[in-house]
C-alpha cells in the first residue's frame, strides 16, 4: 500500500508493507542515489533490526555507518543531538549524505533534528518500528528534542523524503509500547473517522488490533495526511492532531520523562478535556463514556495518581502552542468530529 502525502514544496510517499525491512535498501535505492548513510536507531532496536537494514542498504550500493543511542526519552535532548553531529562530522558527512531513522518516535524525533539542522539540513528517511511512529510521529516532518523547559520545545519542520513501515515488527513490541500507539490511533478516530472508530469498537482486544495492523494503520494515516496536507505548519486546522496532547505533554513533563509513556499521557489528557467540554455543554452527551470505554478495552489509563494540577498548569504554561496568553484546546463535538477552540490560559485549569 502507498500512500502519498502532497506539499507545496516536499512530497513523498509511504509504504506500508509487510516483511518490508529486509528490502528496505531497495526501497531507498528508487528515492535516493548512491551516498553515505547514517543508521541512526536506539539500543534496543540496535540488537533486533539493524544488522538486516544495515545489510539490505549495503547490497544496495550505500555506504553505512550505524549510530546507535540509549533507548527512552531522555536520549531526545540537545546533548545527544550534539553527540550525533559530532558523529556525521568525524565520518565526512556533507549536504550530499542522508540519514535513515530506525526506531520509534524519540529516534524519529532526534534523528529528523539532527537531519535537519546539521549543515541546515541533509536527506532524511524514515523507518518507523513502534506502532506510535508509525502511526504519528513519522509522517507530517515535525522534528524536536526535549528541554528542561517542555517536550518538543525545539524543533524544526523537515519533511522525510520517504517513510517505509512494515506491520511485522509489532510483534516485537513489548505490550506497553503496542499500547502507545492505539492511544493515538483512537485520537485519529475520535477527531475525524468514524469509521475507524467503528473498526475499533469491534476488535475484540489489542491482539486483535495488531493482527489486523494494516486496517487500523492505513485510516489512522490518512487522517494525519489529510490534515499535514491542508496545514503543513501547524497554523490552523493540524491543531486538531494535538487532541488530549496539551495535557499529555504536561503530564509527562511534571512525571519526569520515562515515568508514564507518551501514550498514555495522552490517553488521560483526551479524557480531562473531554470530561470538562461534556460537563460545559460543548461535547455531545455520552462522549465521555465512549472514550473511557475505548481506553479500556486497550488497557489504557483514564486518570494518573500524581496528576498536580498546580504543576500541569504550570508546564502548560511554556506549551509552544501559547500565544499572547492564550492557548488553543482541541474538544470534540462528537466521536469523528473536533473543533478548536482557543482558550485564555486563567481558565485552562477548569479542564483539569
Amino acid at each position: 500500500m502507498l500512500l502519498s502525502l502532497n506539499l507545496k514544496k516536499h512530497s513523498y510517499q509511504i509504504k506500508v508493507q509487510r516483511n518490508s525491512l529486509a528490502q528496505s535498501g531497495a526501497w531507498i535505492k528508487t528515492i535516493w542515489q548512491k551516498q553515505k548513510v547514517a543508521l541512526i536507531t536506539d539500543s534496543t532496536v540496535n540488537q533486533i533490526y539493524t544488522q538486516q537494514v544495515r545489510e539490505s542498504i549495503e547490497h544496495n550500493g550505500f555506504q553505512t555507518t550505524v549510530m546507535a543511542i540509549p533507548s527512552g526519552e531522555a536520549s531526545k535532548s540537545l546533548e545527544m543531538a550534539e553527540f550525533l553531529y559530532s558523529k556525521l562530522a568525524q565520518n565526512h558527512f556533507t549536504k550530499s549524505d542522508g540519514v535513515v531513522a530506525l526506531g520509534g518516535g524519540v529516534i524519529g524525533d532526534l534523528a529528523g533534528f539532527v537531519a535537519a539542522t546539521y549543515m541546515r539540513g541533509i536527506h532524511f528517511l524514515q523507518i518507523p518500528t513502534s506502532l506510535l511512529a508509525q502511526v504519528d510521529s513519522s509522517i507530517g516532518g515535525k522534528t524536536a528534542v526535549n528541554t528542561t523547559a517542555a517536550k518538543n520545545l525545539v524543533g524544526a519542520f523537515y519533511q522525510p523524503d520517504g517513510v517505509l513501515i512494515d506491520p511485522d515488527v509489532l510483534d516485537t513490541l513489548p505490550q506497553s509500547r503496542l499500547k502507545e500507539g492505539v492511544a493515538e490511533i483512537v485520537k485519529a478516530a475520535a477527531i475525524a473517522d468514524v469509521q475507524l472508530w467503528q473498526l475499533l469498537e469491534s476488535l475484540k482486544d489489542i491482539n486483535e488490533l495488531k493482527q489486523r495492523a494494516e486496517e487500523v494503520i492505513i485510516p489512522a494515516l490518512k487522517v494525519k495526511q489529510q490534515v499535514v496536507e491542508e496545514d503543513e505548519f501547524d497554523q490552523n486546522q493540524r491543531l486538531i492532531l494535538n487532541f488530549g496532547h496539551t495535557i499529555g505533554h504536561a503530564i509527562e513533563k511534571t512525571a519526569g520523562y520515562g515515568v508514564i509513556s507518551h501514550g498514555e499521557s495522552v490517553a488521560i489528557g483526551m479524557v480531562k478535556m473531554t470530561q470538562h467540554a461534556e460537563k460545559i455543554g460543548r461535547t455531545a452527551k455520552s462522549t465521555t463514556q465512549k472514550l473511557q470505554q475505548m481506553l479500556n478495552k486497550f488497557d489504557l489509563p483514564l486518570t494518573f495518581a500524581d496528576f498536580n494540577p498546580i504543576q500541569i498548569k504550570e508546564a502548560i504554561i511554556h506549551d509552544k502552542k501559547v500565544r499572547d496568553d492564550q492557548l488553543k484546546i482541541i474538544l470534540l463535538e462528537k466521536i469523528g468530529q473536533a473543533k478548536i477552540v482557543p482558550v485564555s490560559l486563567d481558565t485552562i485549569e477548569e479542564y483539569l
